[in-house]
């Protein structure tokens, strides 16, 4: 049976993000990334991602002088874990609320909305 996925906090999430589109880093490269969209020093990416080592979110090669790390989950597991809790918490599990509130804040364009429409007629598709 396999672990239930971890939720991780906003700045454990900037590093996953950075983990999961460079794949294996160093705590420097980390950092070097995370400067491109915040100020953040880089004793607090070592300590966050140090958490995340206990935690279970990453994991690290120790084996040579510069750790190595790497995601322990993928991005599509997390997000879904995310998604699930913002469901259940703020749209009582009413998967239509959180998708017309999701449209009618945020400005799909013509043909964000024509893959959503595929998506759904999809999904209507498969129903009996």
């Amino acid at each position: 049976m396999s672990q239930p996925p971890i939720r991780p906090s906003d700045g454990e999430l900037a590093i996953l993000r950075v983990l999961w589109s460079r794949g294996l880093s160093t705590v420097r490269e980390v950092h070097d990334e995370l400067l491109k969209d915040r100020e953040m020093g880089y004793t607090t990416v070592l300590k966050l991602m140090q958490i995340m080592v206990e935690k279970g979110l990453v994991t690290r090669d120790e084996s040579s002088r510069t750790h190595v790390y790497r995601a322990s989950q993928g991005e599509e597991r997390t997000q879904a874990c995310l998604l699930n809790d913002l469901l259940q918490k703020a749209f009582e599990g009413s998967a239509k609320s959180l998708v017309v509130r999701a449209l009618s804040e945020a400005q799909a364009d013509a043909a964000e909305l024509d893959e959503i429409q595929a998506f759904l007629d999809g999904l209507k598709a498969r129903k009996p």
